[in-house]
């Protein structure tokens, strides 16, 4: 019963922040802050938090946060720059000449293209570029976001340069090339999944029924890249060259369709907050920005001599051991480092900088078009920063108290000989508490092994869960959510709401994958 209790004590914030959104509808900044303070109270009263530690979880947290809204202001900056030129509309209108199916388009843009952002990106990145682009095409907002929410999910693990899967590596002790096969093989599986989800997003039965073949052909067509490519050791381009085969694929693949296609009408420019200037705008110039934004990823990222030019200047704080009353311990480490002029957030900027030069050549802005992209840049940016504050407070208090880790030893031990079944939901809880699938494999990768160990199963099966649960987790995570609405006014807590639906029930295959495969060859 004390343990009980315990537990529900450690789940009472994330209880508190899906009531408050899910329930009340309340925007991520309010919900995240109630969640905040019970779990500041909570790590002190029940899980003996001393001011010293929740001081120094709290700086954590402030870096954390720092190196989030740097992606968010850096994406809506980006956003601005090309819709106030009209570059959306102007690429809404080369899509649906290119195919006039909207379930198509959600493949294209929410699933293939956004993954592929997930590859040279990361956090929220996806979705802040590509969400506009689909209320462009005359989705609403809140389809817009959460069609790319569930689209990209699969792609976090080996996307952002590999991160997530370095982190796995490294919280085990296990080689890249043992963790790697069934890691691909998981989220092939996810990567189907996802793609379903983002056509049953776009329009139901009659979407997944008109994309299915789509679907059929480059979901494996993906899902074989990132396999052959992990598992010959090039984790960190891993999800960038599934995206690319999928972007390559998916063209081809309407192409062929188009005359075949019913058309369904999708309106021009809706939501659209640009200068009207996309309708005359070549499809080249309009894609043009994303082409350098990727150009300058690229660059920046696997170019050693670019990155060690950018990374000069890196905002890094050491943490000191800290230790609960309970003995929970949490060893001295490095902080989320911030490289201020490598970041992805500054490379957005950068790429705002030439896209804007080009426009501006180009005569695509009216008179007062840099003063209206600050205006919408902060309007935006300031809402969902104070959000992401808040639920990146709400996850490092929880983390430092040791609540996050009794959350998942209670579902471990709940589970018992059904634990493989609950290996992918337990990746899914720390990325869905800190937002991401990098710090959900340092939690819980050691302790998912060792309790593989002690129930006799594969290892390297349930690690792989670990990362396939994670990775969907990371999509429907809140601070996630807010970075997703922060470029398109939809409301977060519908879109989560969405979102989560769609995710649990492919983390609910990702389980059953699991013990099928613990079945047949992981004991």
């Amino acid at each position: 019963m004390h343990s009980l209790l315990y537990w529900l004590l450690a789940l009472s914030p994330i209880l508190a922040v899906l009531i408050l959104m899910l329930r009340f509808h309340w925007g991520g900044a309010q919900a995240g802050g109630v969640g905040w303070i019970i779990a500041l109270v909570v790590a002190a009263v029940f899980f003996g938090a001393d001011p010293r530690l929740l001081g120094y979880a709290q700086l954590k947290g402030v870096l954390l946060t720092l190196f989030v809204i740097y992606i968010i202001w850096g994406a809506l900056l980006f956003y601005r720059v090309t819709d106030e030129a009209g570059a959306v509309e102007a690429i809404g209108d080369g899509l649906r000449r290119l195919t006039p199916d909207r379930g198509m388009l959600a493949l294209l843009i929410g699933w293939v293209f956004s993954s592929f952002l997930q590859g040279v990106g990361g956090f929220g990145v996806p979705v802040a570029v590509t969400a506009p682009l689909l209320v462009g095409l005359g989705f609403p907002p809140m389809a817009a976001v959460v069609i790319p929410s569930v689209g990209y999910g699969w792609s976090v693990t080996f996307g952002s340069l590999g991160s997530s899967f370095y982190a796995l590596m490294a919280a085990t002790g296990r080689s890249g090339e043992a963790l790697a096969p069934w890691s691909a093989i998981l989220l092939g599986v996810a990567c189907m999944g996802c793609g379903a989800g983002a056509l049953w997003a776009a329009g139901g039965k009659r979407s997944l029924r008109s994309g299915l073949g789509a679907l059929l052909v480059i979901g494996p067509a993906m899902a074989l890249t990132l396999y052959l490519v992990v598992t010959n050791g090039l984790w960190a381009i891993g999800s960038m060259s599934a995206g690319l085969v999928g972007i390559g694929v998916g063209v081809a693949w309407a192409r062929w369709r188009a005359g075949a296609l019913e058309r369904v009408p999708v309106p021009t420019g809706a939501g659209s907050g640009g200068s009207g200037h996309g309708s005359g705008m070549p499809i080249g110039w309009a894609v043009a920005p994303y082409a350098v934004l990727i150009a300058i990823v690229f660059v920046a990222q696997l170019v050693p001599a670019v990155g060690d030019f950018l990374g000069q200047v890196v905002l890094r704080v050491e943490f000191p051991r800290l230790v609960t009353a309970r003995g929970w311990v949490t060893p001295a480490q490095e902080g989320r480092t911030i490289d201020v002029f490598g970041h992805v957030g500054a490379l957005l900027v950068y790429a705002s900088a030439v896209s804007y030069a080009l426009f501006a050549w180009r005569g695509k802005y009216e008179a007062g078009a840099s003063r209206r992209i600050a205006g919408g840049v902060v309007s935006r940016a300031t809402r969902s920063s104070l959000g992401t504050a808040a639920m990146v407070g709400m996850a490092v208090t929880m983390e430092h108290a040791g609540m996050t880790h009794l959350l998942a030893q209670g579902i471990a031990g709940v589970a018992g000989p059904a634990f493989p079944l609950a290996a992918p939901f337990i990746g899914t809880l720390g990325s869905f508490m800190t937002g991401s699938n990098t710090n959900s494999n340092v939690i819980f990768g050691e302790l998912q092994q060792s309790v593989a160990a002690l129930v006799g199963v594969n290892p390297l099966i349930i690690l792989a869960a670990q990362t396939a649960g994670g990775t969907i987790g990371s999509a429907f995570a809140p601070a996630k959510v807010i970075v997703a609405c922060s470029t398109v006014d939809a409301q977060e807590g519908p879109v989560l709401e969405a979102v989560m639906r769609y995710g649990i029930a492919i983390v609910a295959s990702l389980a059953l994958v699991t013990g099928a495969a613990i079945i047949i060859w992981g004991r």
